[in-house]
């Protein structure tokens, strides 16, 4: 157990962080099952355009790598563009 003030206050910072971190990338996996399970092409697009959206605002946050959002972006563009 951390002694020192400012250890305890970066304990607590760490776990605020990580609570954070961890329902961003729960609401990123909702909305990439979304955007997989979506029948028809015009709900699709607009759902991969959501997820795009959180993609890069996670990118840019640090949450997720921005390659791994890159890569995400492009797997689901490939499964939009399969619908008809």
């Amino acid at each position: 157990m951390a002694h020192h003030k400012s250890a305890i206050k970066r304990i607590r910072q760490s776990a605020k962080a990580a609570q954070r971190n961890k329902a961003y990338k729960s609401e990123l996996k909702t909305a990439l099952k979304k955007v997989r399970a979506a029948d028809n092409k015009q709900d699709a697009q607009r759902l991969y355009q959501e997820t795009a959206s959180l993609l890069d605002k996670l990118a840019g946050k640090r949450i997720i790598h921005k390659n791994s959002a890159s890569n995400h972006k492009s797997k689901l563009a490939k499964v939009v563009n399969k619908l008809s």
